[in-house]
């Protein structure tokens, strides 16, 4: 009997191998970390999912919350929203991000569009929808072009922490991870707490060091209080 089996590569997975090995061709990429303290943010949900639920129609799940925490990092460091185009360095004053969500088919990474103009409701049901699409295999290529920054919950299938890969022509990607209960130091004393690391891989053409870091203490304080997002802070 064969000991392997060849298989062609279907058209999605030979594109997907294409634009990563662009990626790491073209991009010099860095990832920095961070760690996130979800209690603030498993509260909230555990307080509102219900009513949330009866008012939109919709789960309030993490992903909202981290979208619209992105959102407001990248207003904050516009370097990580722009891209290299030729010798000019792109600003753009648009937020259309992108989600990592597997299909049947393999990875596939719809745009949620003017994600900073969308409620909580509105990121929730637009990720629904598009995971739907994504799942009965009705996706296309314009649900995926033309995204400005990807976020990707390596979470849910268990990840501590990765170096996630940048999805050309974007300039930067926040991973996400497994929440895990962790004992840290809080006031002198050590109590456990949700934790969960999260990681900016970054084109450094653009975006240095510090704007990097910058970027991902903006992600952490927003998740860690949600009510920065609604004062605008």
């Amino acid at each position: 009997t064969a000991r392997e089996t060849r298989v062609p590569m279907t058209r999605l997975r030979k594109r997907v191998a294409e634009r990563l090995k662009q990626s790491q061709n073209t991009l010099a990429m860095l990832t920095t970390f961070n760690e996130v303290d979800m209690s603030g943010l498993m509260n909230l949900r555990k307080e509102f999912k219900d009513e949330f639920l009866e008012k939109h129609g919709v789960k309030l799940g993490i992903m909202s919350l981290f979208i619209k925490a992105s959102v407001d990092a990248l207003k904050k460091v516009p370097a990580v929203n722009a891209v290299i185009d030729g010798d000019n360095i792109v600003y753009r004053d648009y937020y259309d991000v992108s989600v990592a969500v597997s299909s049947p088919r393999g990875l596939v990474v719809p745009v949620i569009r003017d994600a900073d103009q969308l409620s909580f409701a509105g990121v929730e049901s637009t990720i629904a929808a598009l995971g739907g699409k994504a799942r009965d295999g009705t996706i296309s290529m314009e649900d995926m072009a033309g995204g400005t920054f990807t976020v990707s919950n390596g979470g849910v299938f268990g990840s501590m922490m990765s170096t996630p890969i940048i999805n050309p022509p974007q300039s930067a990607i926040l991973g996400m991870h497994a929440t895990q209960m962790r004992p840290m130091v809080v006031n002198g004393e050590i109590v456990p707490r949700p934790m969960m690391y999260v990681a900016l891989t970054y084109d450094h053409r653009i975006i240095d060091g510090r704007e990097s870091v910058a970027f991902l203490k903006t992600i952490k304080a927003n998740v860690e209080d949600p009510r920065r997002l609604l004062l605008d802070l």
